[in-house]
């Protein structure tokens, strides 16, 4: 089972998908609420380089408020994360698969609830 929706973007700029990302999400009903921008972080704290590297923690409130209403420690795996890559030629979208994080859940009402935000995340990624 593949755990993330993934689109590869030909010969795309990374702070473009960025912004095309953060629209799509948004178009889809989704905030970002934290950024990790790994590129920077391996630099500052190991002194490694990677090309663009980042993580966008997605939330659908909607979402979100009816599977803590489910199972009150599904926080500890939100929320969805969204990361966008520097590949050769172009920049890869990837977003977690709510299926397949949240099948460690033994909830099958919980799971529908994962099903529908996997079909709004390949929305998404789609949409980029």
């Amino acid at each position: 089972m593949s755990y993330t929706i993934n689109k590869v973007i030909e010969g795309a700029d990374f702070e473009d998908i960025d912004a095309r990302t953060r629209q799509a999400l948004a178009d889809h009903g989704f905030g970002v609420l934290t950024e990790i921008d790994v590129q920077a972080t391996m630099k500052k704290k190991l002194d490694k380089d990677l090309p663009p590297h980042r993580i966008l923690g997605a939330c659908n409130p909607t979402m979100a408020y009816e599977a803590i209403g489910m199972e009150p420690r599904v926080g500890a795996l939100l929320p969805c994360n969204v990361i966008l890559r520097a590949v050769d030629g172009g920049v890869e979208v990837s977003a977690i698969d709510p299926v397949a994080s949240m099948s460690i859940i033994d909830n099958d009402a919980l799971k529908n609830v994962a099903g529908e935000v996997r079909d709004l995340l390949g929305k998404v990624v789609a949409a980029i």
